[in-house]
């Protein structure tokens, strides 16, 4: 019974939730929350998982702009997704709120545009850490997952090649040890 109220009912391996006592939270943001920011949540729950950092860590994701609130993930996200292994089809967007500051340690940006709302919006008294996810996957040279909605079907391929790579990089950085990743000092110069 104790064990089952620790767990929310979800099972022994469900992972941490948002309500998690002393677990690592993570907001994956985009503009509309239909297309990169869920696909990233996903991903990067896969990839905790996979590492066996899932019990310490929780992700969600969000919006910048309210235009799709409640809406599923965009059709060819939840396509591509799929044929990767991520189930995006429960998630519904939401917009960023004022307790996401407060709430959230690492709020992951997808773009420059997003990551500069998020820091105008952040509290002068928040404590979270703002960057761009692409910041922890170098190799590639880009420091922007481009938004594929206006895009082809290769486009969300691309969206999946770099968020797959960038929460690995999240996550080598979260296995590293205690306290919270590193923001890469590219992305902490351009603050």
């Amino acid at each position: 019974m104790i064990l089952e109220r620790l767990l929310g009912r979800r099972g022994a391996d469900a992972g941490a939730t948002l309500e998690t006592p002393g677990a690592t939270r993570v907001l994956m943001v985009c503009m509309g929350n239909i297309c990169r920011s869920p696909t990233a949540e996903v991903v990067l729950r896969a990839k905790l998982r996979a590492a066996g950092l899932h019990h310490a860590v929780a992700v969600d994701s969000a919006g910048t702009s309210g235009h799709q609130l409640g809406q599923p993930p965009d059709a060819r996200a939840i396509r591509h997704g799929a044929l990767r292994g991520y189930d995006l089809a429960p998630l519904r967007a939401r917009g960023v709120v004022p307790a996401d500051f407060v709430r959230f340690h690492w709020m992951l940006a997808m773009d420059e545009d997003n990551l500069r709302l998020l820091r105008r919006q952040q509290p002068a008294r928040s404590s979270v850490h703002t960057a761009l996810l692409m910041s922890y996957a170098p190799q590639f040279g880009e420091r922007e997952i481009p938004d594929p909605y206006y895009g082809a079907a290769a486009g969300f391929e691309r969206v999946l090649d770099l968020v797959e790579a960038a929460c690995d990089g999240f996550v080598a950085e979260l296995a590293r040890g205690p306290g919270d990743p590193r923001t890469p000092a590219a992305d902490q110069a351009a603050r």
